[in-house]
This record gives structure tokens, C-alpha cells and sequence, in this order.
């Protein structure tokens, strides 16, 4: 269907996306369960990072064992809606630096626009995730990954809650070297650009605006 896309389809993941779904879960509970959808989605994400061997004395022995290689991870969330699969990253990873891309959509032309940047400095020495509950019309991940990528990061890798087919389309047709992980793929959007079925507009709903 899409190269280097991956759908998660975790039973567990999926019954948490139903309850996010539902427009009677409140933003305390949305909050929550952004969170630990984004921790869950993280542990097979992250299967791949470098690991190296060390010397470990247990209370019985001296043994060898494996931990994580070089500089780890770096999380980027596209504001705002983005901040709220952070957490659930940094649960696993808590040495992971984090860096802020401000993006927001034209109501008009439907276009992002950013407004802010703010990454590590060594971004280039980290796996980049970089995190969106909504993968609507691609824009805005696009341009995240175009700008993540002038620092030359070890790798890149995007993160979301629910796809659509057309900003798949678009994300994979500039960025085919970048893997997505996404909770669910839905059917398409709507004349506003709305995911269809969707879940609303998620930084509204993780923070209680209209």
C-alpha cells in the first residue's frame, strides 16, 4: 500500500484509539490516552536503535550487557497538538532531548504556516522522532522533516496517531526515506480537511480550546 509505513494494529492500541475516538471522552482522558498510545507506538518504533555491550556487576557476578549506543534519541512534536505524545516518549526514554517545531494551518488555504523552531544542538548526533497526533493533508510534517533534516540527524522517523491516505500520499511522495508509524489508517478527509472518521481536531481536545 505505502513503503516504509507501518500501521500498528497492537490490541491494546487499538482499544485505547477507539475510546480517543469517541466524542464523549473528555480531555483529561483524551490527554491520558494520547499519551499512552504515543509510549506503546514508542516501544516498537524504537526496536531498532544501536545498542553496545558493558560490564555490569550484579550482586552475584560480573556479566556483560547491552545499553543504548551514542546519543540516544531526540523527540521533536509539531505544536501544539504534538506536546501530547511527548510524555509518553520520554517514559522510555528519559534522557531524550527535546526540541519544538510551531506549525499551524491556514483556515483558508488550508496550508501551514510555521511559526517557530527550537531544536538540540546536536541534533545531528540523535534518531529523531518526530511526533503529530494527526496526519491530515501533510503539510505541516513535511515541512517539519524538511527542516529537521538541514542538521543531518542519524535518522528520522514520524510518529502519529491517525493517517490519511492523502497526507500519506504527500508525506511519502517528499520524504520516502523517512518511516511512519501510525495507530490507524482512516478513510480520507473531508472538504475542510478533516480526518474522516477521524477524532476531531486534537489540540483542541487534549487541551479543552475551541
Amino acid at each position: 500500500m505505502y513503503d516504509n509505513v507501518f500501521v500498528m494494529d497492537h490490541p491494546l492500541i487499538q482499544h485505547k484509539l477507539s475510546i480517543l475516538r469517541d466524542e464523549k471522552t473528555d480531555s483529561k482522558q483524551f490527554r491520558e490516552l494520547i499519551s499512552e498510545i504515543a509510549m506503546l507506538m514508542a516501544y516498537e518504533s524504537t526496536r531498532d536503535l544501536p545498542l553496545k555491550e558493558v560490564e555490569t556487576k550484579t550482586p552475584i557476578a560480573v556479566t556483560k550487557t547491552k545499553v543504548l549506543d551514542g546519543k540516544k534519541m531526540a523527540i521533536v512534536p509539531i505544536l501544539r497538538a504534538g506536546l501530547g505524545m511527548v510524555d509518553g516518549l520520554l517514559n522510555l526514554v528519559p534522557a531524550a532531548r527535546v526540541g519544538h517545531i510551531g506549525m499551524y494551518r491556514d483556515p483558508k488555504t488550508h496550508k501551514p504556516v510555521d511559526y517557530y523552531c527550537k531544536l538540540p544542538k546536536d541534533l545531528g548526533e540523535r534518531d529523531v522522532f518526530v511526533l503529530d497526533p494527526m496526519l491530515a493533508t501533510g503539510g505541516s510534517a513535511v515541512d517539519a522533516v524538511t527542516r529537521i533534516k538541514e542538521f543531518n540527524p542519524k535518522r528520522i522517523k514520524f510518529m502519529c496517531i491517525i493517517a490519511a491516505p492523502e497526507g500519506l500520499e504527500a508525506f511519502t511522495k517528499v520524504h520516502p526515506d523517512v518511516p511512519v508509524y501510525c495507530a490507524g489508517l482512516d478513510e480520507r478527509l473531508n472538504e475542510n480537511c478533516y480526518i474522516v472518521p477521524g477524532l476531531g481536531d486534537a489540540g483542541d481536545r487534549i487541551f479543552g480550546t475551541k
